[in-house]
């Protein structure tokens, strides 16, 4: 009777490779989020720039940005995939369930979003706004998703990394319009997790897709209910186009960082955002970096390192939890 050949380890040459494929798989799909988050935030530390551009005394008001950018982004991207791919058009009912639920919910954090910068200094509106990944956490936690070691770890060290970040910030910080930048980052990190549950088996395109659709249909009705005024003669559309394609951009690769590592990672890897933010603000600006500033900028840099020793979802959402009844 001949005997199994068998690796060091004790696993048969049959399975072995096959692991090893998958180990490979997996790495590289873990890379490829990765990318795309980072990519996310560089278009997302772009946002806030273009928004205050667009918005003010003779320009666009806060409900017709919102409304813009996001109906043209969802009607190009529709477009796209028509005619390149119409396949990824298609969706199952309870996927489409749950990206239009994420849609309408970060629809409306899109509109907090915009009216809360309209009342705000960028910098200080965007450092509100990065507080999302907490928000993602305390989601996942009641969702039963607790994050790991780790992952806890980085959180505190990008919380006070954003400390020191924007120790130089200045700007008047209006009450009303710092809540609503708080709204909006809870209820966009609420859309991440929920989004999540419909990627695990959904191209990113098309969640991207559905997702926008579905924030159209929040957002341009409320243009019209609560706003409907047209915008000034001299209102500039370069920073609302620049602002949809940051949105298109944005959205795409943010999905399909979420497919590949997970909500919470994307979310953490989406702090790149302020560095983002500070260096234009120093290269384009002439902003000097204090010294707090320098050490912000090194200890959130190194939080989004750690991301290469964290592991990607590899098991379906749980079905208990907050939103286990998706």
């Amino acid at each position: 009777m001949t005997e199994r050949n068998e690796t060091p380890s004790g696993i048969n040459e049959v399975t072995y490779p096959s692991l090893m494929l998958k180990s490979r798989l997996m790495q590289r799909m873990k890379i490829r989020g990765i990318n795309a988050a980072l990519l996310s935030a560089v278009f997302l530390g772009l946002a806030p720039v273009f928004g205050k551009a667009a918005m003010g005394a003779d320009k666009f008001t806060p409900f017709a940005v919102v409304a813009l950018r996001t109906s043209i982004a969802a009607l190009l991207l529709v477009l796209i995939l028509a005619i390149v791919n119409r396949r990824a058009l298609y969706i199952y009912p309870a996927a489409l369930y749950i990206t239009a639920l994420a849609g309408a919910i970060n629809g409306l954090g899109s509109i907090f979003y915009y009216i809360g910068l309209s009342r705000l200094n960028a910098s200080v509106a965007q450092l509100l706004y990065s507080l999302y990944p907490f928000f993602v956490a305390f989601w996942l936690q009641l969702d039963r998703q607790p994050p790991s070691r780790l992952t806890i770890l980085r959180i505190g060290i990008a919380g006070v990394a954003v400390y020191f970040l924007t120790r130089g910030t200045t700007g008047v910080i209006d009450p009303v319009g710092a809540l609503f930048m708080l709204v909006a980052a809870a209820l966009y990190a609420l859309h991440l997790p929920i989004n999540q549950r419909a990627l695990y088996d959904v191209p990113a395109p098309t969640v991207t897709v559905y997702t926008l659709l579905a924030m159209s249909a929040v957002v341009v009705p409320a243009y019209f209910i609560f706003d409907g005024s047209p915008p000034g003669e001299s209102a500039p559309w370069t920073p609302v186009l620049m602002l949809t394609a940051v949105t298109f951009f944005s959205r795409l690769t943010l999905f399909l960082g979420v497919k590949h590592i997970g909500g919470m990672q994307t979310a953490l890897l989406g702090l790149a955002e302020l560095i983002v933010a500070v260096l234009f603000s120093h290269l384009l600006l002439g902003e000097n970096f204090t010294g707090d500033q320098w050490a912000g900028l090194a200890g959130l840099g190194f939080s989004l390192l750690l991301v290469w020793f964290e592991k990607p979802p590899s098991h379906p959402p749980p079905t208990h939890g907050l939103l286990g009844w998706l």
